[in-house]
């Protein structure tokens, strides 16, 4: 155990305590993943959201041996005021985490460094560490544990009786993804393990918790039942650290010829597949309140078979049950369910049209051409402003090494393009603000257009917004260089910034990205400036529906936007002119239809084209005005 690890001070929320769960359930999970972390490195404080609440309900039997201290919300670090909670800061620093992803991604990365023998706790985050570290707003699994069924568990909790549905349509949604076929890493070897199984008609009789069917594990947990399918095997094998079960012996010849598509598939063992990680922490609390709320009411669950048994397999992982109790979870046990009859289960689990995924044929015949024809008809071009200071130029050479791009480690051709795309972001910058105001740079990357900002402005407030940690931790390198002290780094999803400010910034907001950066500078009548990258990646989401204005609307279908928002990438440097020029009118077209959809919020739009065009294929910016 490394005993030099700097004190980090974890925020949460505190509205009600509700039997065995704090709320909201957010709090709820994070004070889990702490007790099967076994991880006392932040100093844990709630926030109440309320008035008048009492000490007594905080220091009592809350987390086992965790010391939580109350808070009010003014006495919060003034970064971690702009951010929804769970927020972990530095303490003293200007470095905030927010968000229940972000903040559990953390604590799993910090117990580890801690204690890097606790390798059972880095597993949590998956293949490749990346487990629910795709935002919510563009990866539907992320947002469906981190918002959506906890929210739902709320809701569900709270509701009348009369009101209360039988299942929330997303713990149906989870229900069904629980039965879709497994994708893992290297999973062919094991599907064709499973082949031989079945071929043999055996049932995968690998002992995997030792010798006897009953053993105890590290945590003083004994487990019963062992598993009883190659899934299960591997599963638990890898939880136990123990080698991966061979199936029967080696592969006959005639299973290695066997195609891939006509393999079995894997079934679910937890809820991302065969591996047990941290969104299974994340859903237990939510299903487990859920369950119990259901078993009071008397409800029947024979429409959660999958749930059902997931529910009781998470209860044998090694941990669970320890970090259940020192939470106060008092976890049920579940008779197994057998599946409901097809037609009842298809009258009870049918999912809403905004909870499934857009599946619109996204592979388009044909080029943009009828689709700009048919605006050109309704006189719509693509049509932009003049820059207003196409010459003006940061003296770069006069500037600190730390301030410029280059030290972002880029080559050089690529840090002069990147200069002259933060002259225009700059220049009108500089315009628009005042002292005092508070400058948001959204997707701030490595922070190359938010430390030029802060250098240049030092009587602003400059926030820098990312989500990926590296990246920021990078940033705030180059500014502790400088000696910033007008600078706050917020590792956060956009929705979790919820601060005032009055102008936002963003330097190639990937695809739906610019779409939330104006979103959030709409709701605040901020001014900003934003330039837009990866028009491909643009598509329908829970929040955005295209084309975004009206005028659009009345003439484009989804498709025919989506036709512009394609051809719009098409602008790189080794394609044919003829062609870079119609990628350019597309994204014209398509960042028109953004400006008017501002516009019709009471703001003056502006589409511009960066000086020189050259420093950036993608060289469209938004100047928008309150």
């Amino acid at each position: 155990m490394k005993d030099n690890v700097t004190e980090e001070h974890l925020y949460l929320a505190f509205s009600h305590r509700y039997r065995d769960s704090i709320f909201p359930l957010h709090t709820s999970i994070s004070l889990f993943l702490l007790s099967y972390c076994d991880c006392k490195l932040f100093k844990v404080f709630l926030v109440p959201t309320g008035e008048d609440v009492g000490d007594q309900c905080v220091t009592k039997n809350l987390a086992g041996d965790l010391e939580v201290h109350l808070i009010s919300r003014c006495q919060l670090p003034v970064v971690v005021q702009s951010c929804s909670l769970p927020a972990v800061v530095v303490k003293d620093d200007r470095f905030c985490r927010a968000g229940l992803s972000v903040v559990l991604r953390h604590i799993i990365q910090k117990t580890f460094e801690a204690d890097p023998s606790k390798k059972d706790v880095l597993e949590l985050l998956g293949f490749k560490k990346t487990c629910l570290k795709a935002c919510a707003e563009v990866s539907q699994w992320t947002r469906l544990c981190e918002i959506s069924i906890p929210l739902a568990v709320e809701r569900f909790l709270t509701a009348s009786p009369e009101h209360c549905q039988a299942i929330p349509p997303d713990i149906l949604l989870f229900e069904r993804k629980l039965g879709e076929p497994v994708r893992v890493h290297n999973d062919d070897k094991i599907r064709r393990q499973k082949l031989q199984q079945q071929e043999a008609g055996t049932k995968a009789t690998v002992t995997v918790l030792g010798k006897e069917a009953t053993k105890e594990s590290k945590t003083g947990e004994v487990h019963e039942n062992p598993p009883s399918s190659l899934e299960l095997s591997v599963a638990f094998s890898k939880l136990l650290a123990q080698e991966a079960p061979d199936a029967i012996s080696r592969e006959a010849p005639h299973i290695r010829r066997t195609k891939t598509s006509d393999l079995p598939v894997l079934e679910h063992v937890f809820a991302e597949g065969l591996y047990f990680t941290v969104a299974d922490l994340v859903l237990l609390p939510c299903i487990h309140q859920f369950l119990v709320s259901s078993k009071k009411q008397g409800k029947n669950l024979v429409n959660l078979p999958l749930i059902s048994s997931w529910y009781r397999r998470v209860q044998e992982v090694p941990g669970v049950k320890k970090a259940a109790g020192k939470c106060n979870m008092e976890l049920l046990q579940l008779p197994e369910l057998m599946s409901a009859p097809e037609e009842q289960l298809q009258e009870s689990s049918s999912v809403p049209d905004e909870l499934e995924e857009d599946n619109e044929d996204s592979h388009f015949i044909g080029g943009p051409r009828p689709t700009m024809t048919k605006l050109m008809e309704n006189g719509i071009e693509a049509k932009f402003s003049p820059h207003p200071c196409p010459s003006w130029t940061l003296d770069w050479t006069s500037l600190p090494s730390a301030v410029s791009p280059g030290e972002g480690k880029m080559s050089r051709d690529r840090a002069l393009r990147k200069q002259q795309q933060l002259n225009n972001l700059v220049a009108a910058v500089t315009k628009l603000a005042k002292p005092g105001d508070v400058i948001v740079d959204f997707c701030s990357g490595g922070g190359h257009v938010g430390i030029v900002l802060a250098y240049m402005m030092p009587s602003c407030q400059v926030v820098l917004i990312e989500n990926k940690e590296l990246s920021l931790i990078r940033a705030k390198d180059r500014s502790d260089e400088l000696g910033l002290n007008n600078i706050w780094f917020i590792q956060a999803n956009l929705d979790y910034f919820n601060g005032t400010f009055n102008i936002g910034v963003a330097l190639h907001a990937c695809g739906v990205a610019t779409d939330m950066v104006i979103e959030h500078c709409l709701r605040a009548r901020a001014a900003f400036v934003i330039s837009p990258c990866c028009y491909g990646f643009i598509q329908n989401t829970v929040k955005f529906k295209y084309p975004r204005s009206h005028q659009f609307k009345e003439i484009l279908s989804y498709k025919e936007h989506m036709i512009l928002c394609r051809f719009a990438d098409q602008t790189a440097v080794q394609l044919p002119p003829e062609r870079r020029l119609i990628g350019k009118q597309c994204m014209g077209l398509v960042d028109l239809d953004r400006a008017w959809a501002a516009e019709e919020h009471n703001y003056s739009v502006q589409v511009i084209s960066m000086e020189p065009e050259s420093c950036s294929p993608k060289n469209n910016m938004f100047v928008g005005i309150p």
